[in-house]
């Protein structure tokens, strides 16, 4: 691995001065570990593309979309989770690039939405496979963003529902202090139209932020960076007005060209936004969702299912129509 130092944290001179970071869970800085971000030598799009030359679409889609770092989701679909984890960072290792992961697999997983509902089987199979996700990753440097809409999800939850699922988060981020030391985790915080800053700051907090790195923002959806970022800023400044301590963010910026319609299911007209890079307002700006691929049976992505890859919606998204 090569070292190298970088001005990661220039964004966050955005933040009061008053604030006071937190510290990370860990020590080890994963972006001065390795040489940029790892590109998903298979993902849904660069698959789509490999099997469609021919398509007039194929070279657009090529050139904005699959050749951009981006994050791989893992869940259920993903066989033996530890060897899923594992093979992926070291390939990246490998290369000296950094991953980014996404840990998607909590028990009752969307449980109000329902387009992408599943999960593991029961609370006490989540704590085995996040364990094994964590023990995947062990020391090799990576990214995760731990279990997008996990706390904006609780509209229709009782009380022992969300105190469960944020036992649940609480012991994800301590396999991840226990066995990956050079993960940065970053928590899910929903977007800036789903809670306000001060109920996320409470569900963040009692979810265990503490023990992570930060928290993520805008995942699969659509609001501008800048509204992310002042959306952060006020996340950061209910944190350090209740409970002492403020977190580093990123924002999904896969599809935030156009910023939000005010819908989130497959909306027509969004564009891809910034690529994944240090800074650029949050700590990282990052692409977690991959662009093209669906919400749901639901907007342009009709007869689809989540996270199915749509060539048109990815070809259009290119262009912002």
């Amino acid at each position: 691995m090569r070292h190298r130092l970088r001005g990661l944290m220039a964004a966050l001179f955005a933040l009061p001065l008053a604030l006071a970071i937190a510290p990370s869970a860990h020590a080890a800085d994963p972006t001065t570990m390795t040489n940029g971000f790892y590109v998903d030598p298979d993902s849904s799009a660069k698959r789509w593309v490999a099997a469609n030359p021919g398509d007039g679409r194929a070279s657009a889609i090529n050139a904005s979309i699959a050749n951009t770092p981006m994050a791989r989701w893992f869940g259920s679909w993903s066989g033996t989770i530890g060897t899923a984890t594992g093979a992926y960072v070291g390939a990246a290792d490998q290369g000296d690039k950094l991953p980014i992961l996404v840990a998607y697999n909590v028990y009752n997983r969307d449980y109000c939405g329902g387009h992408s509902a599943g999960g593991a089987a029961s609370p006490s199979a989540y704590a085995t496979w996040i364990a094994q996700f964590a023990g995947g990753i062990a020391n090799r440097p990576a990214v995760v963003i731990l279990e997008p809409d996990s706390l904006g999800d609780y509209g229709c939850m009782t009380q022992a529902q969300i105190d469960e699922r944020e036992g649940m988060l609480t012991g994800a981020l301590a396999q991840f202090s226990r066995q990956a030391p050079n993960t940065w985790v970053y928590l899910d915080a929903g977007n800036p139209g789903w809670a306000d800053p001060a109920t996320m700051a409470r569900r963040l907090h009692e979810a265990g932020l503490r023990q992570a790195h930060g928290f993520s923002l805008n995942v699969s959806n659509y609001f501008t960076t800048t509204e992310n970022t002042a959306y952060g800023n006020a996340v950061n400044s209910e944190l350090n007005a209740r409970y002492g301590y403020t977190k580093p963010f990123v924002v999904d910026t896969s599809r935030n060209g156009n910023g939000s319609n005010g819908q989130w299911c497959n909306p027509s007209g969004r564009r891809i936004g910034t690529p994944t890079q240090l800074g650029g307002g949050a700590e990282m700006l990052l692409w977690i969702k991959t662009p093209g691929e669906s919400d749901g049976n639901c907007g342009v992505g009709a007869g689809s299912s989540a996270g199915q890859f749509l060539p048109e919606a990815a070809y259009k998204m290119v262009y912002g129509y």
